[in-house]
């Protein structure tokens, strides 16, 4: 059974899951069919490479957030994966996905973290 924090920790990542994938269904690209001018040609492939490229943080995102979720229930959840020790609640307050402590997290960087982007992965 969850305790609080567990199931607050659980709410968030089911409500980010269910933003990225309401995010993913958007259709953002040109219709396959429709024809482009040659001069906007470079900009349809551009905003096709974002697109692409959002998609693939995305979905890793998701990813992270589906192992947060079975962390969650196999009792892992809040211990970092390469140390054991506990990581701090005002870390997974902010990313609830977090797979490892802040000192882990530099250690796999290579540099200090300030901020961590959302959207930014640890290997």
């Amino acid at each position: 059974m969850l305790t609080l924090a567990q199931n607050t920790y659980r709410e968030a990542l089911l409500k980010k899951r269910a933003l990225i994938l309401s995010a993913l269904r958007v259709d953002r690209g040109q219709d396959a069919n429709e024809r482009v001018a040659e001069e906007d040609q470079g900009t349809v492939a551009h905003e096709e490479f974002v697109s692409m490229r959002l998609n693939h943080l995305d979905c890793a995102q998701l990813r992270l957030i589906d192992e947060a979720l079975d962390r969650l229930e196999a009792g892992d959840y809040g211990a970092c994966l390469s140390c054991d020790e506990e990581i701090p609640h005002k870390r997974l307050n902010a990313i609830p996905w977090a797979r490892y402590c802040v000192s882990c997290q530099e250690q796999l960087n290579g540099t200090p973290l300030r901020e961590e982007h959302p959207y930014r992965l640890a290997s």
